[in-house]
């Protein structure tokens, strides 16, 4: 049985010194909240710092014989101030969580929109979305409880180390002695819970990867009887992010309980030691009181520190796996021209598009999808790309998206490089189609303006009649604002490209790409979106990508394509008569002329 492919960046894990620094860009946004909190926990800690003084003093006046009301009242008030204190910072630390999960989720949504088809591509989608969801929350509790917990503890240890020096420093080396043997051995075990947090996550990664793929072809698994195969896909890496997570809790527990062990060992030390310091008259017994107090004391500024170690193995983890996100080339954003998408360029009417000796690989060692690629369309009117499968002709508008970059020639749009455009505005000039024609969740309102949010409701009533869907928004329940369902599932194939192409007419393009637009579509509707597009070719430059007789003999031009080159490009009649290969297409693959 194939088990669901694991989802790598190839990134290598960055060092510590860049996951500290990436954790600092995080939560410097944030940092007069987080010292505001180390504050309040400081209060906190210096109000248990005093009470073992007080117990002392408590225990010397009750020896002496003196009143001890108002040392109770005053550990009462300690103790309610010190609290309230705590839960206030508290609060204030969980709200500033949130805030960095919040603004580490915006900001990789923002970066994987923007990222370059390529790479996109070459990671499985599910993954993505595994680090957005799963990962930034592993950063709630790095980014302020750690920093914060990893600073009060310090503090409050080395403030409980000074006070328990200040009783008697015998007893004090006796505690270190006990506390740095078992310290030591939590170090050895920190790196192993980084290790076992980040092939936990990854397993995530896989479980979102693999249910990405069931649910986004339901029918298909349903169909070819794939449920029991598909779950298994989906238990096996729920398996191994179950094994990786019990394997970093066997290790934070092994972390937390050595805490405990190492205050136990240094209680029963102390206790040998101090007992017979007292019984020698070394020290007085109050002293030996305090100085237990404070080594039970330690037991939570040592485990904060433990709990922090351990948060920011977890969290750098996180950050591992964020910051592989981060290092992926995004599309370039020129940001001298402030252009907004929907902006068009200055230009105004159809656009021209040239390619000149254009050739293309998806990656250095793959063969070229195109080679020496030249053609020429002027402006107005429609030209179709024919040729077998693989020939290089969807690769046509995926260059003047510059979804990818041609590597060696131009592709010009109005006589320009389309790499000296913005994104925004050579993309606000285009309409495209794609083969798929896919289908927002939402309503067919949202998916019908989705590419031109300003578009008007004449706007959009107009172009439903155009496209013969004014029909299919009588007989929706709500109208416009009927849900289509996940990827248009509430709608047909044929339906679903009919919106694609009104989405993209209400965009009012200069150049309108369709890529087998009409592929789904039955004769009657073909026949009534051909008219359309007809009509839209006189006044906009319009480039399909077509397999029917019906519409290539319409065009203006076609351009024939095989194997990644330009074999001709001319007229219907013309190539009939020229073209081999044009001839056997129109008379084999290319459907009948619609009648």
């Amino acid at each position: 049985m194939n088990t669901a492919s694991a989802p790598t960046t190839d990134e290598t894990s960055p060092s510590a010194r860049e996951t500290l620094k990436a954790l600092g860009a995080y939560v410097r946004p944030h940092r007069w909240a987080v010292a505001l909190g180390l504050l309040c926990a400081l209060v906190g800690a210096a109000g248990g710092l005093l009470q073992p003084l007080a117990t002392k003093a408590l225990v010397d006046r009750l020896a002496a014989g003196e009143t001890i009301a108002g040392i109770l009242i005053a550990l009462t008030a300690l103790v309610l101030v010190g609290t309230a204190v705590e839960a206030f910072g508290a609060y204030v630390l969980e709200r500033t969580a949130e805030s960095v999960v919040l603004a580490a989720r915006r900001t990789l949504v923002g970066r994987l929109l923007r990222l370059r088809i390529a790479e996109f591509e070459r990671i499985p989608p599910g993954d993505l979305m595994s680090r957005v969801t799963s990962d930034t929350t592993l950063l709630r509790a790095v980014s302020t409880q750690a920093v914060v917990s990893a600073a009060t503890g310090a503090v409050s240890f080395v403030a409980a180390i000074v006070m328990m020096a200040y009783l008697d420093v015998v007893l004090l080396g006796v505690t270190l002695g006990v506390v740095v043997l078992v310290g030591g051995a939590v170090v050895l075990v920190m790196p192993k819970i980084a290790q076992a947090t980040e092939r936990a996550q990854e397993a995530v990664g896989e479980i979102s990867v693999a249910l990405e793929r069931s649910l986004g072809a339901f029918r298909t698994v349903k169909a070819s009887g794939a449920e029991e195969r598909e779950t298994a896909q989906v238990e096996a890496a729920a398996r191994r992010a179950w094994r990786h997570g019990v394997k970093s809790a066997k290790w934070e527990s092994v972390a937390g309980s050595a805490d405990e062990l190492a205050v136990q060992l240094a209680f029963l030390a102390v206790l040998a030691v101090g007992g017979a310091r007292v019984a020698s008259g070394d020290i007085p017994v109050s002293t030996l009181i305090a100085f237990l107090l404070y080594l039970f004391y330690l037991i939570e500024p040592v485990s904060t520190l433990v709990e922090a170690g351990s948060s920011y193995q977890e969290g750098a983890a996180a950050l591992s796996r964020i910051a592989q996100v981060e290092r992926l080339a995004t599309e370039p954003v020129d940001r001298r021209t402030g252009a907004l998408p929907g902006q068009k360029a200055a230009m105004p009417g159809p656009a021209s598009v040239r390619f000149e000796d254009v050739s293309f690989h998806y990656r250095a060692g793959l063969p070229n999808v195109h080679t020496g690629v030249s053609f020429e369309v002027p402006g107005t009117g429609m030209t179709a790309f024919v040729g077998p499968s693989g020939a290089g002709k969807s690769t046509v508008f995926a260059l003047i998206e510059r979804f990818y970059e041609a590597t060696g020639g131009r592709v010009l749009v109005d006589g320009k490089d389309v790499r000296d455009w913005s994104l925004p505005q050579l993309r606000s000039v285009i309409g495209y189609v794609e083969q798929d024609a896919p289908v927002l969740a939402g309503t067919l309102r949202e998916n019908l303006v989705f590419a031109a949010p300003g578009a008007t409701d004449d706007d959009i009533h107009d172009v439903l009649a155009r496209t013969k869907l004014d029909t299919l928004v009588d007989r929706l329940p709500h109208g416009l604002d009927t849900p289509v369902g996940h990827r248009g599932s509430k709608l047909s194939g044929g339906e679903r490209q009919r919106i694609a192409i009104a989405r993209a007419l209400l965009r009012k393009p200069r150049l309108l790409l369709l890529d087998e637009a009409t592929s789904q579509l039955d004769a009657v509707n073909e026949l009534a979106l051909r008219d359309v597009v007809t009509e839209v070719a006189r006044e906009t430059t319009v480039l399909v990508v077509a397999h029917r007789l019906s519409t290539v003999t319409g065009a203006d031009r076609i351009v024939v394509m095989d194997a990644g080159r330009v074999r001709s490009v001319g007229t219907h009649e013309e190539l009939v008569v020229q073209d081999r290969l044009y001839a056997q297409l129109a008379a084999t693959q290319l459907l009948a002329p619609t009648r």
